[in-house]
């Protein structure tokens, strides 16, 4: 994606907008978090952001990956280990490059822990 571009309107248009390897990766991610639960879902930061609670979950499509990343991710190894996080706040990221998959199985119950846990402990943003 261009550095430079003025943030899409709509979480379709930044998927209309994009080309390449990363707009299947990003359908796929869109199509299996909706299938997971009821977020809120729009443009924030200039990429895709679902929101429950507060922010739950992003997808954000870059020159050399796709970041899909949650709030508490770190909390969330279990399900899957690639979720890395580093400072102070509980943001976990999945990077994935061409040729990488994450299974719709393991969207959905990420985007199921997710939802418990701002559920349980409310906006993650608000208790830094």
């Amino acid at each position: 994606m261009m550095k430079k571009a003025p943030p899409a309107a709509s979480p379709d248009a930044y998927v209309e907008a994009l080309s390449g390897w990363q707009r299947p990766i990003v359908e796929a991610l869109r199509t299996q978090v909706q299938a997971a639960a009821k977020l809120e879902e729009r443009i924030k930061w200039g990429h895709i952001v679902c929101f429950f609670n507060g922010p739950l979950l992003l997808i954000r499509a870059e020159e050399d990956r796709v970041l899909f990343g949650f709030w508490r991710g770190k909390r969330m190894r279990d399900i899957e280990p690639r979720l890395l996080g580093n400072g102070k706040y509980e943001l976990g990221t999945v990077g994935l490059r061409e040729g990488d998959t994450i299974s719709a199985a393991t969207v959905r119950k990420l985007v199921k822990r997710a939802v418990a846990l701002n559920t349980e402990f409310g906006d993650a943003t608000k208790l830094a």
